[in-house]
């Protein structure tokens, strides 16, 4: 199956930016990995099992997706995926509220220069609602942009559907047209979701979970250092294309 590849558009002409969160505007030091630890616990799989060892391969590979459909595709049945996502969604809660999360350096300026420049900002995630509240709170951003969005509050399908970024646009209407929409990641899964939802503009950042090859892969047009780099690709100043250095 031939990969599909987001239309392009002039940069200068995108109204609506799309961000993910966790690797992308907030570090988190790799805190879905012990979060994951606790829920595989939760459900058994002792840590150093060759099932332990596959599972977190997969939750690596999948970064950026539903956490619950991860769970769901680890262990099987409904009420194992829930149980799972609970004590993931509590460790994880716990993680933040230990202070052990902050911003990618440069992300809260290239947001605020983002908004000063009149584009529409929205903050999306993979994680439940819960717990993307207490990464904003933990950052003092529950103001910060006008949307923020988890998979919840598009019925339910996460990335890589292209669900939450269309999202974005119906309830924002900050664009007239998906290929006025920039979609910001550090994961392929960011990446495809942008690319099957039309946006114009589609980037990887090499702040957190993947990297060029699979960002290429999932059809990005551009690769990016970080998020802290987005308003001067925006403004016509850099156009690093998918793969350049």
């Amino acid at each position: 199956m031939t990969t599909p590849t987001a239309p392009t558009a002039p940069t200068t002409d995108i109204r609506l930016v799309v961000l993910d969160m966790a690797g992308t505007t907030v570090a988190d030091g790799g805190l879905v990995e012990r979060a994951f630890a606790a829920a595989a616990a939760e459900l058994g799989v002792e840590p150093g099992s060759a099932e332990h060892t596959e599972h977190l391969s997969y939750v690596r590979a999948t970064m950026g997706e539903s956490k619950i459909s991860v769970f769901r595709h680890l262990f099987g049945d409904e009420d194992r995926a829930q149980r799972a996502n609970t004590t993931f969604e509590k460790a994880y809660g716990e993680l933040v509220d230990e202070g052990l999360i902050a911003p990618v350096p440069g992300a809260r300026e290239a947001i605020g220069e983002l908004a000063a420049g009149g584009r529409t900002v929205v903050l999306t995630t993979g994680f439940a609602r819960v717990t993307q509240d207490a990464i904003l709170d933990a950052l003092g951003w529950r103001d910060l942009v006008p949307l923020t969005l988890c998979p919840a509050d598009a019925g339910g399908r996460g990335r890589p559907y292209p669900d939450m970024v269309l999202e974005a646009f119906v309830r924002t209407k900050a664009a007239e047209d998906v290929r006025q929409v920039a979609v910001v990641g550090d994961t392929s899964y960011d990446v495809l979701s942008g690319v099957r939802a039309g946006a114009g503009l589609v980037a990887g950042v090499r702040t957190g979970a993947h990297g060029d090859d699979a960002f290429r892969a999932a059809g990005a047009t551009h690769v990016l250092e970080s998020v802290a780099g987005l308003p001067a690709l925006l403004a016509g100043l850099a156009a690093p294309l998918a793969g350049d250095r």
